[in-house]
C-alpha cells in the first residue's frame, strides 16, 4: 500500500461532520468487486456507499453529481481508464480521498497515480482487505482535524 499525504483533511472534516457519514463512491466494472466492496463498507461505522459506476464517463459524471468524500477507483475500466478519471476529477475535487485499487499494481502505475493525485494505491489481490481500515482511519483523522468552531 502506498499513501500520499493530503493536507485537505480539515475541509473534508467539515463536510463529514455536517453530514455525519463519509460518502464513498466506487468506480469499478466488476459486479463481484462492487458487491464485495459494498459488503465491506456496510461494516464501517460512519460510511455510506453513495453510488457506483462501471465505466469512466459514468464515473466522472456521478462524481460531479454526488460529490463523494472518498472514491475507490479501479485502473482498468471501460470507456477510458481510472488514471484518466483521476486526472479529470482531481483539479476540481482537491479534498476527495482517492483510493486506487487495481490488479495492475506495477511501480510505474503506482507512481503515475500518486503523481496524478491518488491518496492511496492498493493491489487488489494483496491489499483489498485494507480498505475498511483505511476508510476508518480517514474518518478518525477527519474528526481529529476538524476545528472546534465553524470558520466564518
Amino acid at each position: 500500500m502506498f499513501f500520499r499525504p493530503d493536507l485537505s483533511f480539515t475541509r473534508v472534516a467539515w463536510v463529514i461532520l455536517e453530514e455525519e457519514e463519509m460518502k464513498v463512491f466506487i468506480a469499478d466494472d466488476s459486479k463481484v468487486i462492487v458487491e464485495r466492496l459494498a459488503d465491506l463498507l456496510r461494516d464501517i461505522p460512519g460510511v455510506e456507499l453513495t453510488g457506483q459506476a462501471g465505466d469512466a464517463p459514468e464515473a466522472m459524471r456521478c462524481i460531479e453529481e454526488k460529490k463523494p468524500d472518498a472514491l475507490i477507483l479501479d485502473l482498468q475500466i471501460p470507456g477510458g481508464s481510472g488514471l484518466e478519471v483521476l486526472r479529470a476529477i482531481r483539479p476540481d475535487h482537491p479534498a476527495l480521498q482517492i483510493l486506487v485499487c487495481t490488479n495492475y499494481a506495477y511501480p510505474q502505475y503506482r507512481e503515475e497515480c500518486l503523481s496524478a493525485g491518488a491518496n492511496y494505491f492498493l493491489d487488489k489481490s494483496a491489499e483489498f482487505e485494507k480498505i475498511p481500515t483505511i476508510l476508518g482511519e480517514l474518518i478518525k483523522n477527519f474528526a481529529k482535524s476538524a476545528p472546534t468552531a465553524r470558520p466564518t
